[in-house]
């Protein structure tokens, strides 16, 4: 893995499409004003090659170069399987 580019750890909401997922990262961030943690969601649809992931899995997805109009992401490990 290039350290270069980004890469998150989230988890997939979605495996309908074929060969691709996606994938909701969550972040807390410190409101500038109100000084309280506030949690951002972020949708990603990411590129598995396989199909190997599934619904409620945890995975760790790495920047690419773009595969489709909204596809720029890409599977490169299944960190925990749903239960």
């Amino acid at each position: 893995m290039n350290s270069h580019k980004k890469s998150y750890t989230g988890m997939v909401v979605s495996d309908k499409m074929d060969k691709t997922i996606v994938v909701a990262v969550k972040e807390r961030t410190l409101h500038r004003l109100y000084k309280k943690y506030v949690n951002k969601t972020k949708k990603l649809k990411a590129h598995d090659e396989r199909n190997e992931a599934g619904v409620g899995d945890l995975v760790r997805v790495v920047e690419c170069r773009p595969i489709s109009k909204d596809k720029c992401w890409r599977l490169t490990e299944i960190v925990e399987r749903a239960k």
